[in-house]
């Protein structure tokens, strides 16, 4: 009973404080009063309905539609940003800020990756499973050779012969990846550009170098592309 109070309590909370209201305890009350207790509590659960649509990572599975999964996730959330402690003070607004934010950042890379995903130069993968991290990975990795293509899955063979190509005649890589953003919706460039950004100076840097195309394979495998690369052999 104790603990239905509290989680019923931090909800009304986490309503109030998402509510565009002053942030004081007149204000506060005088909200809750006009509306009533119940009412505050739905708004609240509301927000943790609406953040548990969002994704809690970036890897997308057929399993995020089964009613269970999202029935659970609802209870953990609400678990986890509602209970209110009598003794301490309720730090569930900040788990919630926190939270949207996020499982906000991984919507807009799972919207990304469909994206690339849907313009595959080879045709629009279907698998229901999606490391989206990779996905974005795979395309700005091959658009480093600015030949036209969207790639969002790729074998070890093709990667390797990208890595040779690189090698034999440098590319522009900022012309690549200009043409490449030319191509994607302008609200996934901020995406794209920070994957960029972290790239060029890193893997995309060691493909160029000296160091052994396996061990670079090995590496993207392990960091940066996972099971959005095909294993064609040991």
């Amino acid at each position: 009973m104790l603990d239905a109070f509290q989680l019923t309590l931090g909800c009304i909370s986490l309503g109030i404080s998402q509510a565009n209201i002053p942030q004081d305890d007149e204000a506060q009350l005088t909200f809750v009063l006009h509306h009533g207790a119940e009412y505050v509590f739905q708004m609240g659960f509301r927000h943790i309905k609406e953040l548990s649509a969002l994704p809690y990572t970036a890897f997308v599975s057929e399993f995020d539609n089964d009613p269970f999964v999202q029935q659970r996730d609802i209870k953990v959330l609400f678990a986890e940003i509602c209970r209110a402690d009598p003794i301490a003070t309720w730090a569930g607004d900040e788990i919630y800020q926190r939270a949207l934010h996020e499982r906000q950042n991984n919507q807009k890379l799972v919207s990304c990756a469909k994206w690339l995903r849907q313009k595959h130069y080879a045709g629009a993968i279907k698998d229901p499973d999606m490391d989206a991290y990779a996905v974005i990975s795979i395309a700005v990795i091959f658009a480093t050779a600015n030949d036209g293509r969207i790639v969002a899955r790729a074998g070890q063979n093709e990667i390797e012969r990208l890595i040779q190509h690189l090698r034999q005649a440098p590319p522009n890589i900022d012309a690549g990846w200009d043409a490449l953003l030319k191509k994607i919706p302008s609200t996934y460039h901020p995406t794209l550009r920070a994957c960029m950004d972290a790239y060029k100076n890193t893997i995309v840097k060691k493909m160029l170098s000296k160091t052994k195309i396996k061990t670079i394979l090995t590496e993207l495998q392990n960091s940066y592309i996972g099971s959005e690369m095909d294993v064609e052999y040991d």
